[in-house]
């Protein structure tokens, strides 16, 4: 009987194998995009921009410490009487060898309170480029969450496309077998027949959308267009809104673009008060060997001062500081106003995509449903003629469409609302 048992190393080195050929199958299945959370979490740790904003975030951090540190000490080496010219020998640059060689040790010495202050720049700095990580982070998720409402939309677009196609087929095989009994007209079979035609080109532009707007979504997550993507499930039901001036202090607390300006004013509020700083001189103390040839050795000390003499580059610099300051202030309320603006403007969408929503589900859709089915009856009974019929049908396909952009307009408001207070409560 022949043994089929694979041996222990070749069976580890195969399921091995076909674990790794598997994980990207798995990491980036076709269960991927049914769920917009999953796909956050897929951005979070694939999309490029993020990692970039993400590393220069850490760079920030990393460059507090540098900043609070003393310059590295000078090492001199001073050769006197290279020449030999007291002692009658020849030139020379090696040590020990000249009249007299002296080392020398400087460490130059920042004035009081500089050092402090070049911290808590490069900490304010560092907390800027956070922030700036975390409103781009805020800005990704926000257009991930735009793009699959987009690819949710442009698939129950094609399910309603779809539908319409069907029932329009359906009033085909009547209208044909009416025509055969002489009921009908030939303009009511070839006015079906364009109908539907022209459901299939719009099928077809349908398709065309939601392949585009899946490979929009997949080049976020930093994925091949033609990757796979789950077939969307139903977003969670619209929330109601805070009052706007509750989403106005939310804004002003929690969003990131605003941090990241108040962040920047306090940097350069810290760099003015340092440039000030610069009216106070630096100092160096330097400690000399002397060692002369044939001689004792000797210690020396010496203490420099920088001389604080340009005083109009100074000046200019203090002037510069200044403005700089004025600026960064006057970016943050530029970036309030605007998100101020933006807050409004999406409140307001949403307020009115919520609105045509509870129409368009109170009022539009039962009464074109309701339309639909009496001119069925009508047409089935012979009291009406196809157009009728036809008519009532893309009502009903059209109010269908609109609730479905009513619906998209309110979720993309919404996010936008999301992406400038923050979750709603």
């Amino acid at each position: 009987m022949t043994d089929l048992r694979l041996p222990r190393g070749l069976l580890a080195t195969s399921v091995l194998s076909a674990l790794l050929g598997a994980a990207p199958a798995l990491a980036d299945g076709p269960m991927l995009g049914a769920r917009v959370d999953g796909l956050i979490e897929h951005a979070l740790l694939h999309n490029p921009a993020f990692a970039a904003e993400r590393a220069e975030a850490e760079a920030a951090r990393e460059r507090i410490e540098p900043a609070g540190a003393l310059p590295d000490p000078a090492f001199q080496i001073e050769l006197m009487d290279a020449t030999n010219t007291m002692r009658g020998g020849g030139t020379t640059i090696l040590p020990g060898e000249v009249g007299e060689t002296r080392y020398r040790v400087v460490q130059s010495f920042p004035a009081w309170g500089k050092r402090e202050l070049d911290v808590r720049a490069a900490t304010a700095r560092a907390g800027r480029a956070d922030a700036g990580r975390k409103a781009v982070w805020l800005e990704l998720s926000a257009s991930i969450k735009a793009a699959w409402l987009r690819y949710y939309a442009a698939d129950r677009e094609a399910v309603l496309n779809r539908d319409a196609l069907r029932l329009l087929q359906g009033l085909e095989e009547i209208t044909l077998s009416r025509y055969r009994l002489g009921l009908l007209p030939q303009q009511a079979v070839l006015r079906a027949q364009r109908e539907i035609t022209a459901q299939r080109l719009s099928l077809v532009a349908v398709e065309q959308r939601r392949r585009t707007a899946a490979a929009a979504l997949n080049a976020l997550l930093a994925r091949a267009p033609n990757s796979p993507l789950a077939a969307p499930a139903e977003p969670a039901p619209l929330v109601d809104l805070p009052p706007i001036d509750q989403l106005l202090t939310q804004t002003r607390d929690r969003n990131p673009l605003l941090a990241a300006e108040a962040a920047g004013v306090e940097a350069a509020r810290f760099e003015r008060d340092r440039t000030w700083r610069d009216r106070y001189p630096d100092f160096s103390i330097g400690l000399t060997n002397n060692r002369p040839r044939g001689g004792d050795s000797s210690w020396d000390v010496m203490f420099e001062v920088m001389i604080p003499l340009q005083q109009s580059a100074r000046r200019a610099r203090e002037r510069e500081a200044t403005y700089m300051l004025t600026a960064a202030d006057a970016r943050r309320e530029a970036v309030e106003a605007k998100l101020q603006g933006e807050l409004g403007s999406a409140h307001a969408a949403y307020s009115a995509g919520h609105d045509s929503l509870r129409l368009l589900r109170g009022t539009l859709l039962p009464q074109a449903e309701a339309t639909r089915d009496a001119s069925r009856a009508a047409f089935a009974a012979g009291s009406v003629d196809f157009d009728t019929v036809l008519e009532a049908e893309r009502q009903l396909v059209d109010t269908r469409l609109a609730l479905l952009q009513a619906d998209l307009d309110a979720r993309l408001a919404l996010t936008e609302l999301e992406k400038i207070a923050g979750e709603l409560q």
